[in-house]
């Protein structure tokens, strides 16, 4: 069975204590709680994970199979990170780049993705609720792309 995967970068260990008035008072137990819930809810796996070293984030990434969906918040990484970039295309995963915080409105550094161009789209500015957002997309995907290996006998 295929597995929703939630990858939280760099720093994103302080949500709710790091600039609440950018990213927010949930933690990010609290975020990922949710999201567990939430995809048990429809008889779907989700497991989130959250590193601060790029390398991890990259070999998870290379564990996963195109069956798989990610949704991603890179942080800091969003912006540099032609690595996770490549790691992600790689594996043909399909990926929703998600943020807390509105990308496009804050520092001018911060508006350019290099993750965005290899995902399926991206959340930004919603807060945590642009988790769930990205979570109840991944569940209709994984379910349209369980039907068509049904139909196809597959």
């Amino acid at each position: 069975m295929a597995s929703i995967w939630v990858f939280h970068g760099p720093n994103l260990n302080l949500v709710g204590l790091r600039e609440p008035e950018h990213y927010g008072s949930h933690t990010l137990l609290e975020i990922n709680q949710e999201i567990v819930q939430t995809a048990n809810q429809v008889g779907m796996i989700a497991e989130c994970r959250q590193t601060n070293h790029e390398g991890d984030l990259i070999d998870w990434i290379q564990a996963l199979s195109p069956e798989d969906f990610l949704i991603l918040n890179p942080g800091a990484w969003t912006h540099t990170s032609y690595a996770i970039r490549d790691a992600i295309k790689a594996v043909s995963v399909p990926t929703v780049e998600v943020h807390l915080s509105n990308i496009h409105a804050r520092e001018a550094f911060r508006a350019n993705s290099v993750i965005a161009p290899v995902c399926i789209g991206q959340v930004s500015g919603l807060g945590a609720d642009g988790y769930i957002l990205a979570l109840r997309y991944a569940i209709d995907y994984q379910n349209r792309h369980s039907e068509k290996v049904i139909e196809s006998g597959n």
